[in-house]
């Protein structure tokens, strides 16, 4: 507001004038508004959106140019707004007392509390503050900067109940988010229709890629009941030539179906991070064949852990920012993780080798280890970029021995990628039943691979259950 006073008075009228239209008009859908009153607004919100994400990219690259220094002050913020409290360690500030004092705990030891048992409060991504604020502007701006005609009106749709973005930009920016949407709308099917009547898009978003999986899988399945509904007009319009394109594009398999759905579509925009990675290999090796992927943020449970400045990336690369929460890395050794090394502060982090994350919140968590182990792959100023490895923990018990998932994953990738013309859609893990007698026999050591629960032809389209 006070920006605001300071701008010259001709300047605040227009911007007035562009950005605060008569209330009766705001409430109206965009497409019921003057167009000229629409495309001003439009202008004008991305002019804005982009002088706020610059904003914050200064301020992101002063914290992170200081980084022991910006971790400092944001300790100093998680303990002061800590909402319960920590005894001797009540009021302190220093990082090396913090640490050499408060023991490590596991994520599921800070479910509850110590006394009483009782939960600590749940963090929605709503919840996030400021972080997520950052996270959601330097995203749209880096998308924008990648895709600069993903902004154009009626570019984007969100077909999930749930956003990839942590928090929803406020006025004047929410011109720009979900530009095509139904009014009101939660239920998937809703959304994805409101979607199909818009040909023209060049975004697709999802909250997860496996969200956007089982939205794909219920648009081969609902396809005709969708077509139907678009040629009626339930709900608007009847659309019966848009309803045609549709069955076309489904007789044609999935492979590709998106772009032909939508021929425009750039990108499309899920978090990913944290066990999504065969979901976005499924999407991108079928429905979304040809797309782009990006992975905003990396968002846990305890706030927002890494911000994705790179959309060109192939794979999520996240920075891991100096604010709060307080990040600390605990050394990943192999067979080690219960006795692992002390912690190192993001300026301390080594490139190519693996942390489990560990982080303090003014919520409640302290030096709570998360379980996600992510890898060095570079660095911005004095802090960590990182790719999202697995979780400790997570083995898979292939043959009667623990197999970590990541490696599963990997050997499975590999034997697939040597089945000429196979796509792997979705896969599952199980001893198998049809070895007989020879389980009760001694065998070598080997890695049995689960096939997918689907049969798969050439083109990778599904013909049916196992």
């Amino acid at each position: 507001m006070l920006l605001l006073l300071l701008l010259p008075l001709p300047l605040l009228l227009l911007l007035l004038l562009l950005l605060l239209p008569p209330l009766a008009l705001l409430r109206q859908p965009q497409d019921a508004r003057p167009s000229w009153l629409a495309g001003l607004q439009h202008r004008m919100a991305g002019g804005v959106l982009c002088w706020a994400a610059a904003w914050q990219q200064r301020r992101l690259e002063q914290s992170t140019l200081h980084a022991s220094q910006s971790q400092h002050q944001a300790l100093t913020w998680c303990l002061r707004e800590s909402r319960r409290p920590r005894g001797p360690l009540q009021g302190t500030t220093d990082i090396s007392t913090f640490r050499n004092h408060l023991p490590l705990i596991k994520a599921s030891q800070a479910q509850e509390e110590e006394s009483g048992g009782q939960l600590l409060p749940s963090m929605s991504t709503q919840c996030y503050g400021e972080a997520s604020l950052q996270a959601t502007l330097l995203g749209r701006a880096a998308l924008s900067k990648a895709f600069p005609e993903v902004l154009t009106p009626g570019g984007i749709a969100c077909v999930t109940p749930t956003s990839p973005w942590l928090r929803p930009l406020p006025w004047p920016w929410r011109i720009l988010d979900q530009v095509v949407s139904a009014p009101g709308a939660k239920h998937p099917g809703a959304l994805l229709l409101e979607a199909l009547r818009s040909p023209g898009l060049r975004a697709l978003e999802a909250g997860t890629a496996t969200e956007l999986l089982d939205v794909f899988s219920g648009l081969e399945a609902n396809g005709e009941e969708l077509a139907e509904a678009m040629a009626a007009g339930n709900p608007g319009p009847p659309l019966p030539s848009r309803a045609a394109e549709l069955r076309e594009a489904l007789d044609l398999g999935p492979r590709g179906l998106a772009l032909r759905l939508w021929p425009k579509l750039q990108v499309v925009v899920t978090l990913d991070a944290g066990g999504q990675t065969e979901a976005v290999a499924a999407l991108g090796a079928l429905w979304c064949h040809g797309l782009a992927f990006f992975s905003p943020a990396y968002a846990a449970s305890g706030g927002v852990v890494g911000l994705n400045l790179w959309p060109e990336q192939a794979h999520g690369h996240y920075l891991l920012p100096p604010g709060a929460p307080f990040i600390e890395l605990l050394p990943v050794k192999e067979g080690a993780q219960e006795e692992a090394a002390s912690t190192v502060l993001l300026a301390e982090a080594q490139k190519g080798e693996e942390y489990e994350l560990v982080l303090t919140n003014h919520a409640g968590l302290a030096r709570c280890r998360l379980g996600d182990v992510v890898q060095v792959v570079g660095a911005y100023n004095q802090c960590p970029v990182v790719r999202f490895v697995g979780r400790l923990g997570q083995a898979l018990n292939v043959r009667g021995e623990d197999i970590q998932e990541d490696v599963f994953s990997e050997a499975l990738s590999r034997a697939v990628g040597q089945w000429p013309g196979a796509k792997l859609l979705d896969h599952s893990c199980v001893e198998s039943s049809i070895l007989g007698k020879l389980l009760r026999q001694p065998l070598p050591p080997v890695l049995e691979l689960a096939a997918p629960p689907y049969h798969t032809h050439p083109e990778g389209r599904a013909l049916g259950k196992r």
